[in-house]
Parts: structure tokens; C-alpha cells; sequence
């Protein structure tokens, strides 16, 4: 049998699920096999009844949602007009990539190797679950799987198990240096002149209006309440949407990142591929080198195994290069996980950690080696109708220590908390985009809303947007550790309560230690209040809304413990305020969610 061209399609919100797609497309190069890699709503499906051999590499966002990139072929797939049988001639495999911490665990892949199944595909082995909570990682699941897939290909295709695989591959793209240096503008901040939505490929620069500070600053954690000016954008939103954003390496790590590997930050380039590959449309032709470290290149990221596989083909120095491979393979993914993933390293510094190997670094394989800046989502905090052509989001700066000297930092909240339109007029090229929450239309239905720290910014969205609809019946359950400290938005809740637009039930975890002695025989005060406390306090309030008045219930926040924590007290209300059994209150959950009476939005 000929060699198959193979098909790596993948459906990625973070960059995770896109670099898995290219390893598996290295490892069939390097076998000397076609291969094509792309994202699932940039190839043609129509195409997919003519393939030979495809591997879906699909991620799962929010509570079981397709990313964005493959939400058109999921419509499609899903057709009920599609013929069984009619990828009959199709053999694949399904690799998903999730977080078991969420509960849709590897939902979308699950459900497409279902439906491949119903269309006559022949899939080669069970579909792959990675979890990113394993402690080795999503790599734990995809090694094996890989293995296993490869195995699976040399007993359909004989002479592929003969091929050596070769080393390094040859760069996606050329740099081609320009002599000249030119005075170039960002193309990101240029206002569009024609009028369209804006999307993440055409984003708006909206003018940003204030950046404060909303906790104390005794406070450990630095919240900023920021606010961007639309005006002119055509950007609309409603509660529940979230706003998206890249943000930029800081300016001294660009500096760092050009020393390290010799750069001009100033010398410009034009890009050309060295296959059928596009030129990515978000750099400019021509390009400066410090575009391409502030705008485009994660720089900051801790590295996944794949920059360390590539990185080591440079490495001539011999130390360098046995721990580079060490690192690179499967047995040597404990060590690096204490090196790298534990301590957060980033890029930057492990390149400053292995100078031998980065001054053999050539710039024809940047775009290889680092992974291009992934956009942010926040949840938009406000509504149009009480801030016309305003958009405010609720941002949590991560600012965290390891064993590493320098303290962590989010790449995102720390170039947000930078930015200060007092010191010059400051622009932020963004887009908006349907959130997961959807709140009723109909006026008497009551709203159950538990938000607690920076989950409460959609939540401000709906109250602003629903008592502007003349919608009364709001109840906000609102936690944090310090009623003194991080009480976002206090004065506005007061507000709508004075009006009778609001009921607030409050949680102040670290206040206890303060307000209530030790319990007899302890040495500590007593157990710390969270927002799942104030909602089984509440259980009757909440059984006669739910039970009686079809109310509807959202959560949002950190995904860790809390949503389980509160569904959990939910659950233990209609128990002990309905009367029914913990399997009939189990199932009416499931049924609240089922049909959007129960809503979360959750994060890591």
C-alpha cells in the first residue's frame, strides 16, 4: 500500500491542543510522510469523505464547548442531514486534551469519536483523554497514545516501520533581513476605516479610560478595575459576554530575549515559508525583530517538552545536549517537571540556563520554537445601558513567588496593570465574544447569582443591565477574605439594595479570625465562611425561588473547589427544604443544568 498523506486537524483554545498537532505532524515528517496540519474550521470538510488518514486533536473549553476554532465543523459534523456510512473510507484517530478538575472532562472529544463512529470512520484506537491534572501532565495519556498510534499506522502502512526517523526538521519559515531600518507603526493600534464588527483578526484599539486599584493596599493581591472607551468600535455586548485581548511581553524581557540570541531589535525582516504555509496575518511584512518579541512570540511561558525537543537539535555542547534530550523524553518528564513546569521557569530563563545551545540558536526557527501570544478572556463587568460606549472588566493580578528568585507573574494582568492613560493616551486592540452565561428574559423570573473575589464581574454586567429592564427579583451571594480589604463594588451593591433592586448575602472567610474566639480546647478560631455556608443558610429562601418561582442559578469563579462546594449545599437544600432523597436532588440539578436553570462559568 502507498504512503497515506496524513491530516493532523486540531480544535485549540490555548495553544495546547494546536502544539500537540504539531508534534504529531513532526513525528509523520520525520517518517517521511505528507503531512498537513491545520486548525478543524480552516480545512474544508467537504474533503474529509476523501481522506485516507486523519488525527482530530481537540481540546474542551468551558462546560463542554468546542474552542473556537472548530465550532463551525462541529455544526457541520453534527448535521442530522449527513449520510451513515459516508466516511466509510476515512481511518482516525481522536485525541482529546482536558482538565478533569472541570466536570465536561474530554467532552468534545468524546462526542466527536462518537459521532465519527455513527458516520462509518474507522477509528484505530481508543480515543485519548489527557488530563492536565495528572501529575506528568497531559503527556502521562499522549505518549502512550502516540505510541500506540504509530503502531497502529505501521501495521496499515509496512514500509513506513523501515523509515529512520531523521532529526531536525527543516524551519517553517525564512527571516530575510532587510538592510534598510525604517520607522515602523504598530498595525494593531491603527483605528480600521470601514465599519465592522471587530474579531480577533480585525480587534478594535479602544482608548483606555482608567486602570484602579480596588483592594486595600494592606491587601495581599492587587485587583484593578479597568475601563476602555468603544466609542466608534461597533463593538455591543450583553451580560454575560467576555472581552478578549493579547497582551505584549514586557520590554525588558524583549531587551533580554534579543541579547540572548544576538539580535537587532530594530533590524527588519520579511518572512516566507518553506512549504504551502500562509505567513501568519498578524505580522507585518516587513516586520521589525521587537514586533515579533512584544507582540507575537511567547516568550514568557513556561516551555511545553516540544521547545526542549527542538531546542536540543541546536545543542553542540555536550552537557547541554544530554540534559536537553533528558528533558525532551518520556522517561525524563518527572525531572522536567521540577525543573520547569513546578517553578513555573519561564522561556527566557531557560534559555539564559543553556547559553551554549541559545548562541547556536538561527532565527529561521523562532516561529518553531516559540509558540505565538494566545488571547485573554475576562468577563465584561459592566452593561451599555448603565455605561453607554464604556466596556469594564474585573482583572486579578497574578503575582505569585516559587523557588525561582523572581517572583511569577501572568503575562496579561501584569501588562494590564502596566498600562496608565495618565502618563500618555493608551490603546488596546480588543473584541468581544458570546459568553457561556445566559440570563432570562422573562421580568419575574428571579436571578440566583454566587460570585465570590473576581467571579462577580459578570454578575455586575447582569445587575446593571437587568434593573435597567426594570428586573427586580436579584439575589448575590458575594465572597472574599475581608469586608475591609477586597469588597469589590461595595457602594453599588448598597445602592440597589436601598432601591429594593437587590437581596446580597455576604461571606468574609478571613474576618472570623478576628471577630470570633477560639472554641474551647482550640487554639484556632472557628472555620472560616465561604459562600456555600450563606447558601445553605439560606435554603428555604433558595428552595421557594427554584421550587416555586422557576428561578435560575449561576456561578462563577475558580473552578478549584467552590462550584462543587456550592452545588453540594444547593443539593443539601432541597433535601432538607423539599424533602427529597440525595438521588432526587442529584437529578434535579441535572435537570436544572440541562436546561440552563443552573449556569457556571468557571476557571483555573
Amino acid at each position: 500500500m502507498s504512503k497515506p498523506t496524513l491530516c493532523v486537524l486540531y480544535g485549540s483554545q490555548t495553544g495546547t491542543a494546536q502544539d500537540t498537532a504539531q508534534r504529531i505532524a513532526r513525528q509523520a515528517q520525520r517518517r517521511k510522510l505528507q503531512v498537513q496540519v491545520l486548525p478543524l474550521d480552516s480545512y474544508n470538510v467537504a474533503n474529509l469523505i476523501s481522506e485516507s488518514l486523519v488525527v482530530f486533536v481537540c481540546a474542551t473549553t468551558g462546560q463542554g464547548d468546542p474552542p473556537d476554532n472548530m465550532k463551525n465543523f462541529w455544526r457541520f459534523v453534527f448535521r442530522k442531514s449527513l449520510p451513515v456510512g459516508s466516511l466509510s473510507r476515512l481511518d482516525c484517530a481522536i485525541l482529546g486534551l482536558g482538565d478533569s478538575s472541570y466536570p465536561k472532562f474530554n467532552f468534545v472529544a468524546k462526542k466527536l469519536h462518537k459521532r465519527l463512529l455513527q458516520l462509518g470512520a474507522s477509528v484505530l484506537l481508543p480515543v485519548g483523554l489527557a488530563d492536565d491534572q495528572h501529575d506528568l501532565g497531559s503527556d502521562a495519556v499522549i505518549d502512550p497514545w502516540l505510541t500506540s498510534f504509530w503502531e497502529k499506522v505501521f501495521a496499515l502502512y509496512p514500509s513506513l516501520a523501515d523509515v529512520v526517523p531523521c532529526c531536525r526538521l527543516p524551519p517553517t519559515y525564512t527571516f530575510h533581513f532587510l538592510d534598510d531600518v525604517k520607522e515602523t507603526t504598530d498595525d494593531r493600534l491603527r483605528i480600521p476605516t470601514e465599519q465592522t464588527v471587530p474579531s480577533q483578526s480585525r480587534p478594535f484599539p479602544c482608548r483606555l479610560v482608567s486602570n484602579r486599584r480596588v483592594t486595600d493596599v494592606s491587601h495581599f493581591q492587587d485587583v484593578r478595575h479597568i475601563e476602555f472607551d468603544i466609542t466608534g468600535s461597533s463593538i455591543e455586548f450583553a451580560a454575560g459576554d467576555v472581552v478578549m485581548m493579547r497582551p505584549c511581553n514586557a520590554s525588558e524581557d524583549v531587551e533580554q530575549f534579543c541579547q540572548l540570541l544576538r539580535l537587532d531589535p530594530d533590524a527588519r525582516f520579511t518572512l516566507r515559508p518553506t512549504d504551502h504555509n500562509a505567513v501568519p496575518a498578524r505580522l507585518p511584512q516587513p516586520c521589525t525583530v521587537r514586533h515579533l518579541m512584544e507582540s507575537y512570540l511567547d516568550i514568557s511561558a513556561v516551555p511545553r517538552r516540544s521547545f526542549f525537543e527542538l531546542l536540543s537539535t541546536f545543542a553542540t555542547n555536550e552537557l547541554e545536549r544530554d540534559k536537553l534530550v533528558e528533558f525532551s523524553s518520556a522517561a525524563g518528564q518527572d525531572e522536567l517537571l521540577s525543573y520547569c513546569n513546578r517553578p513555573r521557569r519561564t522561556t527566557l530563563e531557560v534559555l539564559a540556563d543553556f547559553p551554549h545551545t541559545t548562541a547556536e540558536l538561527k532565527a529561521d526557527y523562532l516561529l518553531d520554537l516559540f509558540p505565538e501570544i494566545q488571547p485573554r478572556s475576562f468577563s465584561i463587568a459592566s452593561s451599555l445601558q448603565a455605561h453607554p460606549r464604556r466596556l469594564q472588566i474585573l482583572v486579578a493580578v497574578v503575582h505569585y513567588k516559587t523557588k525561582m528568585y523572581k517572583p511569577r507573574k501572568g503575562l496579561c494582568s501584569s501588562w494590564l496593570a502596566s498600562l496608565d492613560p495618565a502618563q500618555g493616551e493608551v490603546h488596546v486592540p480588543l473584541w468581544v465574544k458570546k459568553g457561556t452565561l445566559k440570563f432570562p428574559k422573562e421580568k419575574d423570573t428571579p436571578v440566583i447569582m454566587v460570585g465570590p473575589g473576581t467571579g462577580v464581574a459578570p454578575f455586575r454586567s447582569a445587575l446593571q443591565e437587568r434593573i435597567a429592564e426594570g428586573k427586580y427579583a436579584n439575589i448575590l451571594f458575594f465572597g472574599c477574605r475581608s469586608e475591609s480589604k477586597d469588597f469589590y463594588f461595595r457602594s453599588e451593591w448598597d445602592e440597589m439594595m436601598k432601591a429594593g433592586h437587590l437581596t446580597l448575602f455576604t461571606a468574609f472567610s478571613r474576618d472570623q479570625d478576628s471577630l470570633r474566639p477560639p472554641a474551647p480546647g482550640s487554639a484556632v478560631a472557628e472555620d472560616k465562611v465561604y459562600v456555600q455556608h450563606r447558601v445553605r443558610e439560606n435554603a428555604g429562601l433558595l428552595w421557594d425561588l427554584i421550587a416555586n418561582k422557576s428561578a435560575c442559578f449561576y456561578i462563577a469563579g475558580n473552578a478549584k473547589e467552590m462550584p462543587d462546594a456550592v452545588c453540594d449545599a444547593l443539593k443539601e437544600a432541597f433535601q432538607k427544604e423539599g424533602g427529597v432523597s440525595a438521588e432526587d436532588a442529584e437529578q434535579m440539578l441535572a435537570t436544572m443544568e440541562r436546561s440552563g436553570q443552573l449556569q457556571s462559568e468557571t476557571w483555573s
